[in-house]
């Protein structure tokens, strides 16, 4: 990934509300979730959550589907994976007490490989 993509991802998740849904929507697996769905499950008013989840679609980090009348939203998983990966590829400087535990979550989290 190139800085300039990071920084999309990045400035897509630093709100309150898209990093909420974002992760909502990465828990709900590759299924993904209506947006009715997500609306009730964050509190948000429709017209908010469309906002964000469009600022999120254009940084990669969901796609989205229609099913009959419900749009159905899904994280971006590739996108995500290619954002942590940018993260912590210089990570540790070769000091690996640091980077261990992230490890150990990564493992955990292999679920959406």
């Amino acid at each position: 990934m190139e800085p300039p993509s990071a920084v999309s991802a990045l400035s897509a998740l630093a709100h309150p509300g898209r990093l909420e849904a974002f992760r909502l929507l990465v828990r709900a697996g590759p299924e993904g979730m209506a947006a009715g769905e997500i609306a009730r499950a964050t509190g948000s008013l429709a017209n908010t959550l469309s906002a964000n989840l469009n600022v999120l679609a254009g940084a990669g980090l969901v796609s989205s589907r229609r099913d009959g009348r419900s749009v159905i939203y899904v994280a971006g998983y590739g996108r995500m994976r290619e954002l942590l990966a940018f993260l912590m590829e210089d990570c540790c400087g070769g000091n690996a007490e640091i980077c261990g535990p992230l490890a150990t979550i990564a493992e955990r989290a292999a679920c959406c490989a």
